[in-house]
């Protein structure tokens, strides 16, 4: 028997079982559409999420904590604390690959910005480097060069200004042009018996960051300098940074190959570190578990499809019986015999999975939209 002569009798067979067939198939069909749609669907909420993760800032940026041990059970504070103080500034700097070290601080109340009647505000924050392109961050407007008495705003600030004395509108109010402006800086902080004291600073917005769906939106940089001048205001104390240190230090890579490393590094020094990427990583593990998971679920139809075949094969040799006896004695051997209905099977099998594979990319295609 040629393999062409097995082909034609395979056909045959198929074509005299219609129903017994197209039943078999349909549950080959199910569990490969059921493979090919669920790990379509996770491979589509991966790049989903992905492509959401697309702007969640520089990749070569690593932000630096202070470490804060366990608490101490009966006082609560910390058994051991790390400060980010000018000495670490100074051990960040030594790590290979880095390229630039920015330390931060906050100040330390609340404060806002008017021009004309508006009113607008934001966090204020005190960087460490008179360019703020070292943040990672790129102009919408103006420059990324600070020095005393300018300020530079993030994108979501000219949105934030509102008239307090005009009456109520429906819809957000209309950004205001900024951009080389004076505006007053108003800082607040409270006396002993809960009054206001309001300190007032003249200062000129010498340029604005481009979206980054991240801190530097909402944010107003200042030179360090001027913020811890403006903390020793509000505490009524100068800052001691041996004791209270920066809250944040930016730290940037050479390149994105580089951050993870100098993350383990920093890690090591006893800091906390975190970068963008080791978050992007922990996403792109969770949707892989996800997709393993659903692929598990779609292999189990599958087997149950394949245990199907394996049943209308088997009940097709019980009932063929005297055409398997007619086969031997036109001179075919077992061989021939086993090619047949494996070849059967094999055609079921075909024709189901290619109807699930279709199904399931078709239905991906819907779900992925």
């Amino acid at each position: 028997m040629t393999v062409f002569d097995l082909f034609l009798l395979v056909l045959e067979n198929l074509s005299r079982r219609k129903g017994r067939v197209a039943l078999t198939a349909v549950g080959v069909v199910i569990g490969t559409a059921a493979v090919v749609l669920l790990v379509s669907l996770g491979n589509g909420l991966q790049q989903n999420a992905a492509s959401q993760l697309g702007g969640i800032g520089d990749l070569t940026k690593i932000q630096v904590f202070p470490f804060y041990g366990e608490p101490d059970p009966n006082t609560g504070v910390p058994a051991t604390t790390t400060i980010l103080n000018d000495d670490a500034v100074s051990q960040l700097q030594a790590l290979s690959g880095v390229t630039a070290v920015i330390p931060q601080d906050y100040l330390q109340s609340w404060g806002y910005l008017t021009i004309g009647r508006s009113q607008g505000s934001g966090q204020f924050i005190g960087v460490g480097t008179d360019d703020l392109s070292n943040l990672g961050v790129r102009a919408q407007a103006g420059s990324l060069a600070i020095e005393r008495g300018t300020i530079v705003v993030g994108s979501g600030i000219p949105q934030s200004f509102y008239d307090p004395f005009a009456p109520p509108t429906d819809g957000p109010p209309e950004p205001i042009d900024l951009l080389d402006k004076q505006v007053t800086m108003t800082l607040v902080k409270w006396d002993e018996t809960g009054g206001e004291i309001h300190k007032t600073i003249r200062v000129r917005v010498v340029g604005i960051i481009a979206e980054t769906r991240d801190e530097p939106d909402w944010s107003i940089y200042l030179p360090l300098s001027e913020v811890s001048g403006y903390n020793t205001w509000v505490m009524g104390q100068p800052i001691d940074r041996d004791k209270v240190g920066y809250q944040q230090i930016i730290v940037r890579a050479a390149g994105v190959e580089d951050v993870l490393e100098i993350a383990d590094q920093i890690t090591a020094l006893g800091y906390q570190a975190y970068t963008p990427q080791s978050f992007v990583q922990g996403i792109n593990g969770f949707y892989t578990v996800l997709q393993i998971i659903f692929g598990g679920v779609g292999a189990i139809a599958l087997l149950v499809a394949a245990i199907g075949i394996a049943n209308t094969m088997t009940m097709a040799i019980l009932e063929r019986t005297r055409e398997i006896g007619l086969m031997k004695a036109i001179g075919a051997t077992n061989q021939h015999v086993l090619a047949v209905f494996l070849g059967e099977s094999a055609g079921i099998g075909f024709l189901g999975g290619l109807g699930g594979v279709t199904l399931g990319w078709a239905l991906g295609q819907v779900a992925n939209v």
